[in-house]
């Protein structure tokens, strides 16, 4: 059987998010969220995910372009002067490489981060995180072996296509080869510690957003088993472009996931609309 997991991140980052992906479940197919402990509207996402009985939220990981749950004077190597996280995975990775990055500081914080969504009554269908962190070497094993002691069995795998959407030449390359490799080490290292994830990813098309002929073409294709599409959808571009400094059509991707035209092929070709929890019952 053919399923899709349609997953909303940065759930809890804005409060626009979070109203869209309220709209995205009620009218349309988004069954699947990832939330942002350290998000400005958290507490508004919490609220929302409890009133949303079949929308599976997981946990967005987070690095980089947000705000730590610890105290800066704990995580010096995470975090700038003034006390938040480096603005992109570029800035991060380069530290890293450099040996910059003190990996008992990522342990405590994402540790800290996973505690803060249990202590909110929240039930984690998943792990995942902000711009594909999870997946560089040793940051794999850290998340696995939190996600394990908290029972969360269930993870991301961002092996997306290398030439999807529009190919934006060697740098972009590099980056999508780099990501597809680093994403089958962790898929490799998730399997040996018998965690699931869906059989198929998209949704990465370097910031390009996810659009109703996307969905339409994707959905006609479908390959067999669980996909999981990534979106980032939001109901006011010039508010959310601006505050996440971040050029992306977030409406578009919300209009994607309600249209009625999509949302009646998935009905005809009877493809379910699922979230995380799903991918147990494939390996029962």
């Amino acid at each position: 059987m053919k399923k899709l997991i349609i997953n909303a991140d940065d759930f809890g980052r804005h409060e626009l998010i979070n109203r869209a992906v309220k709209i995205a479940y009620e009218k349309g197919f988004l069954r699947s969220a990832t939330i942002m402990a350290g998000g400005i509207a958290f507490d508004d996402a919490v609220k929302i995910s409890k009133n949303l009985p079949n929308l599976g939220v997981g946990i967005h990981l987070t690095l980089v372009n947000g705000n730590p749950i610890l105290p800066p004077n704990k995580i010096p190597s995470l975090v700038t002067n003034e006390g938040t996280f480096y603005d992109n995975h570029a800035i991060f990775l380069k530290k890293y490489l450099q040996g910059k990055i003190n990996f008992d500081e990522v342990c405590d914080e994402l540790s800290a981060q996973i505690e803060k969504i249990f202590r909110a009554g929240l039930k984690p269908t998943h792990v995942d995180s902000h711009q594909h962190l999870h997946h560089l070497p040793k940051i794999i094993d850290i998340v696995l072996k939190l996600a394990e002691s908290a029972n969360i069995n269930a993870i991301r795998i961002s092996d997306t296509k290398i030439f999807e959407g529009n190919f934006g030449g060697i740098g972009q390359f590099i980056g999508r080869v780099g990501l597809a490799s680093l994403a089958k080490f962790s898929a490799n290292k998730a399997k040996n510690k018998n965690f699931l994830f869906p059989n198929h990813f998209t949704g990465i098309v370097a910031g390009e957003s996810i659009t109703e002929n996307f969905m339409i073409n994707l959905i006609e294709n479908l390959r067999g088993g669980t996909t999981e599409v990534m979106l980032h959808p939001g109901t006011d571009n010039s508010v959310l472009e601006n505050f996440c400094k971040w050029e992306h059509n977030f409406e578009a991707e919300l209009n994607a996931v309600t249209s009625p035209k999509v949302l009646k092929i998935l009905d005809e070709k009877n493809i379910s609309a699922v979230n995380f929890s799903a991918l147990r019952s494939e390996y029962e």
